[in-house]
């Protein structure tokens, strides 16, 4: 078996990977700098909520692959935020909130019919991974936490900025989940850490964290080419 690196450089070979994180993707920067149009906007927000609808789902393929219930009482809370206790609450609730926030009528975000062939192909593939891999690779795909909540405070300020039409109502999905992604991204990167043991396991989580960047990043592709002619 092969010599594992050093818990360090292994940090570094995941950290590394930052800058593959969507936030530096052409449209991302755009919807930044306010030079998104409206119609943009509501495409991003629409084709985003495939990708939320299908968490919960992914993160229970996690719980049902992993035999350790230590690690199974953990990330069952992932889905738990998602779908929340009821139908008025949690994340899918408040991104339905967000895409009347920003002009879309929810049931024309529920029925997806925005919803691009390139985006569905990009987080169904995410959901077959996260089905048939191994468990750890599954978390390990979900350490594009460790990029995320600077760039969702980024994106918080930046679209009160830019975008004030937007009702302010429709950022609490963002608000709560800050403080949520700080959290469970230490906790994600505890747990690679513990069980990514051998070369072999710290290389396949390395591997599912770049796959987990080209989903996003194909995402924001579909997007991007699509928005040009929503623009």
């Amino acid at each position: 078996m092969t010599q594992p690196p050093a818990e360090s450089e292994f940090r570094e070979s995941l950290q590394r990977l930052a800058n593959r994180y969507w936030a530096h993707h052409p449209f991302h920067l755009r919807l930044h700098d306010g030079r998104c149009s409206a119609a943009e906007v509501r495409l991003w927000v629409a084709n985003r909520w495939y990708y939320q609808r299908h968490l919960p789902q992914k993160n229970a393929a996690i719980v049902a692959n992993c035999p350790l219930p230590e690690v199974r009482r953990i990330w069952v809370e992932r889905i738990a935020f998602q779908d929340g206790a009821g139908d008025a609450d949690g994340g899918l609730h408040d991104w339905l909130v967000l895409g009347e926030a920003v002009g879309l009528q929810r049931d024309e975000v529920i029925d997806e019919r925005h919803v691009l062939p390139g985006v569905r192909f990009a987080v169904d593939a995410y959901l077959d991974f996260c089905r048939r891999k191994p468990w750890i690779e599954g978390v390990a795909a979900a350490l594009t936490e460790m990029f995320s909540p600077g760039h969702m405070a980024d994106r918080m300020a930046a679209w009160k900025r830019h975008y004030d039409w937007i009702e302010p109502g429709g950022l609490a999905y963002f608000e709560r989940r800050i403080p949520a992604a700080r959290a469970d991204s230490s906790v994600t990167l505890g747990v690679v850490l513990k069980h990514c043991v051998t070369r072999e396991q710290q290389d396949a989580a390395v591997r599912a964290l770049s796959f987990k960047c080209d989903v996003l990043w194909a995402m924001l592709d579909a997007i991007d080419y699509k928005g040009q002619s929503w623009a």
